[in-house]
């Protein structure tokens, strides 16, 4: 078994292959829409949006969400062009991936972390990074917690055929921390499993490594 903490690796260029979701091009991001937008917000709140302090906030908020959601233009498969180990080994486990995404119910952060196992097949692995990075991808963009989990297990699962692949993922909702029923603390905790991981048996065993 092998487990890994994210790490940074070199990698040469590659070009952009089909794989998850994708929305479209960066150039569909609007800045002057949502500046607008964040605007009518302020004013619709009774603030007056010429005070000093909310002159650069239209421009701040664009530039949060430009860097929250850039999954959207980015492609996670692009991440995972296998490489060669010349034989399979033994289950492969990247733990606590941190991440943040954006809730599309409310436009609220969620944030926590991310556990992937696989067990690779026909020698086919991937550098740990860039599995971090595929993560990064699908969580960067408006999300729902389930559909992320679900993503991030069906792009592993096409780009590296691995024998199994379980995915599990534990995050903090600002929309149930700071506003609804307000309880900070609590966690969301969903999984998906491809493969012969969804075995009951290999299923249990590798949800406590990813849990420990």
């Amino acid at each position: 078994m092998r487990t890994g903490r994210p790490m940074a690796t070199r990698s040469k260029p590659k070009s952009k292959r089909s794989g998850s979701r994708k929305t479209g091009k960066r150039a569909s991001f609007d800045r002057s829409k949502i500046e607008r937008g964040v605007r009518l917000i302020l004013d619709g709140i009774g603030e007056n949006i010429l005070r000093g302090g909310l002159g650069a906030t239209p421009g701040r908020v664009c530039d949060y969400y430009e860097e929250l959601l850039s999954g959207m233009w980015e492609d996670a498969a692009s991440h995972l062009e296998p490489i060669s180990a010349g034989r399979d080994h033994d289950l492969v486990i990247v733990k606590n991936i941190r991440f943040t995404s954006m809730c599309e119910h409310h436009l609220l952060p969620f944030m926590g972390t991310v556990g992937v196992a696989y067990l690779p097949k026909g020698g086919r692995i991937v550098g740990i990074s860039k599995i971090v990075r595929a993560v990064d991808a699908v969580a960067r963009r408006l999300q729902l917690q389930e559909r992320m989990t679900a993503e991030i297990a069906d792009v592993i699962a096409a780009e590296l055929k691995p024998a199994g692949v379980l995915v599990m993922v534990e995050a903090e909702h600002l929309c149930m921390t700071v506003r609804g029923v307000r309880k900070p603390g609590a966690l969301i905790v969903t999984t998906e499993a491809r493969g012969i991981l969804r075995q009951p048996a290999r299923q249990a065993s590798v949800l406590a490594s990813l849990s420990r």
